[in-house]
């Protein structure tokens, strides 16, 4: 039977993640950072009529991501979902909020993905997707630690794909925009000093962009389409609104078109 690990499922794209490729016959290893916040979990996958192997992870730990792993001796897909979210501009950010969301959305990442590739490697199989944001192709205000993280994730595994698709290994990454999570409310919030004004602007556009969001059991359909589909492809997006968004950026040369429309995000009555 195929084996899926799948990060981050305590809430959001990662619990209907694992419930679904669970669904679609996949054996799957779901980990949490903190067991005692998997009751949801546990929940969805009771009323889907599935099982899942639901085993804590903290992705920053480095020896427990390569126990897990071992572990579990197989991995055929890898999908990498836990996640943070950060809200400051680099002026009031620090050293150690720029670490903690390398840590996280980045590092983490390259580590569980290199722990997988081996054994993927050797059978000549295999599936990495990578659950990225809108985020990683468009900068945005009061995101650059975060928007910085997940631009670095996408490099990465843009960079990966052609070397080990010759063995059989494809390699993805899924854009979703606004989900409605819990991933918002995690999310550190660094103090915002004399760009109070600017950050609220921001914020009061998140808001209303939340309130229209898109769902998690839907963003998670994508992720698991790219984990099973017989036509693989690189980059993904959730929905209509996340391919436009990440349009601006990948169709913009100079870099004008994003500056333009994120531009007035930060001024107020925009």
């Amino acid at each position: 039977m195929t084996l899926a690990i799948v990060t981050g499922t305590s809430s959001g794209i990662g619990l209907h993640t694992a419930v679904g490729l669970a669904q679609s016959g996949i054996e799957v290893v779901a980990t949490v950072r903190d067991a005692s916040r998997a009751d949801a979990l546990r929940a969805a996958a009771s009323d889907a009529g599935v099982e899942l192997d639901i085993r804590s992870l903290d992705v920053t730990d480095a020896a427990a991501a390569r126990a897990l792993v071992d572990a579990v001796d197989r991995v055929d897909i890898l999908i990498n979902n836990a996640g943070r979210g950060a809200v400051g501009t680099l002026e009031q950010l620090t050293d150690a909020d720029l670490q903690e969301q390398l840590e996280t959305n980045y590092l983490s990442v390259a580590r569980l993905t290199r722990l997988v590739l081996p054994g993927m490697r050797e059978r000549r199989n295999g599936r990495i997707v990578t659950v990225t944001s809108v985020g990683g192709a468009v900068g945005q205000p009061f995101a650059d630690a975060y928007c910085g993280a997940k631009f670095a994730v996408e490099g990465l595994m843009q960079s990966l794909a052609p070397v080990v698709a010759p063995f059989g290994v494809e390699v993805s990454i899924v854009e979703p925009a606004a989900v409605a999570s819990s991933f918002t409310e995690s999310a550190h919030r660094a103090p915002a000093g004399p760009y109070a004004s600017q950050q609220q602007a921001y914020l009061d556009r998140a808001a209303r962009s939340f309130a229209s969001a898109q769902s998690a059991e839907d963003a998670a359909k994508t992720v698991v389409e790219a984990a099973t589909t017989s036509a693989p492809r690189f980059r993904w997006q959730t929905s209509e609104a996340a391919a436009r968004f990440a349009s601006l950026s990948l169709a913009d040369l100079d870099g004008a078109r994003v500056l333009g429309v994120t531009s007035g995000w930060v001024r107020s009555g925009e």
